[in-house]
């Protein structure tokens, strides 16, 4: 009986402290400091699975794309992953993203991934040609990401990526350094048969914190008469000096419980409270219908919301599947599906294919 009520207070706290953590998360609302990030591709959210349970994936995550998500989930990866990500974003933005993680027993995951953005071609103009040059270029984003996760017991893990964040805008170039940091834990607190596995999950991360971004390049010198006399100096080449510009840092902290019902059948229960250096606090949610069946593999449904208590917010329901199916010797094929919707700007969709090997 003292076993149960120690296990009981311990529960009620747990919840208090992360009912706590996600209002204090909350607490301020006003949008603050809009636009004054640079790289906010690295906002998008990336993978299937993530995606469709409305971005509500901090302490769930468990395969490559936790990469993006939280480097600690690589440590929970069962095995070797590949995973290729398309997602046509809004205004004929292409976004792509593509990863792979190695399990090494009694080292850790090592993980390399890359995210980029493209923007399409663009006509260039000028003061005096504003209807174009015939010129065109076409500006890109991309973010390198080396990844290392490991598991200090088989409840915790901790992860970190090292980044290097690139811009390109016809000749000029900007390019920073950062690091995300993240941790998982795996509670006994409401776990089946005591399997952490199928308890309360607790995880947070830190993302892209790091140097600032500057634009440098060809494209900032003109020519400039500095005399009000006859243009002495019409000729003298001068170079503009832009501001630096931070990136978007993302700290978030979520909570995910997992439920078995039905033999072979699960619902996970998913919210991440999110607080960006660049709006206001928000909150995501999800949930997943999975059925596992070994001879096969496994396949989820999912769903969420996103965004939630976020001021003029656009994004909204989100809903998706996942399929994995193995094969013999312990290879397996990964295919997943995510639609959002994104208010005015229409909707947008993200195809993954992952390798299990």
């Amino acid at each position: 009986m003292g076993d149960i009520m120690t296990t009981y207070k311990q529960t009620i706290r747990t919840i208090v402290l992360v009912s706590c953590l996600l209002s204090l998360t909350l607490a301020q609302q006003k949008p603050i400091r809009v636009g004054t990030t640079i790289a906010n591709f690295l906002e998008i959210g990336f993978g299937g699975a993530g995606t469709s349970m409305g971005d509500a994936y901090v302490s769930m995550v468990e395969d490559v794309s936790a990469i993006y998500w939280n480097p600690a989930g690589l440590a929970f990866m069962p095995q070797n992953e590949a995973q290729f990500v398309i997602q046509p974003w809004i205004a004929d933005i292409k976004s792509t993203f593509a990863a792979v993680g190695l399990v090494m027993p009694g080292i850790g995951t090592f993980g390399l991934g890359i995210i980029h953005a493209g923007y399409g071609e663009m006509e260039v103009t000028s003061m005096t040609m504003q209807e174009g040059t015939g010129e065109k270029f076409s500006p890109s984003d991309y973010a390198l990401s080396f990844s290392y996760a490991r598991q200090l017991t088989n409840w915790f893990s901790f992860g970190a990526n090292a980044k290097y964040i690139a811009s390109n805008i016809w000749h000029m170039n900007a390019s920073a350094m950062a690091i995300d940091l993240g941790v998982i834990v795996k509670t006994p607190f409401f776990a089946q048969n005591n399997d952490r596995s199928r308890g309360l999950r607790l995880g947070m991360s830190i993302s892209n914190y790091g140097t600032k971004m500057k634009y440098e390049g060809l494209d900032l010198t003109n020519p400039i008469d500095i005399s009000d006399d006859n243009g002495n100096y019409s000729a003298t080449p001068g170079e503009f000096s832009l501001s630096s510009w931070e990136l978007p840092l993302i700290f978030r902290i979520g909570v995910a419980w997992n439920y078995s019902f039905l033999e072979n059948q699960y619902v996970t229960l998913s919210a991440d409270a999110i607080h960006p250096n660049n709006n206001a606090e928000y909150l995501n949610t999800g949930i997943q219908y999975e059925i596992f069946q070994p001879t096969f593999g496994k396949l989820a449904l999912r769903g969420g919301y996103t965004k939630l208590f976020m001021p003029d917010n656009q994004f909204g329901l989100t809903l998706g599947f996942g399929l994995t199916k193995n094969f013999m010797g312990n290879f397996g094929l990964k295919i997943e599906y995510a639609y959002r919707e994104v208010g005015i700007l229409g909707k947008v969709h993200s195809y993954t294919v992952g390798f299990l090997f």
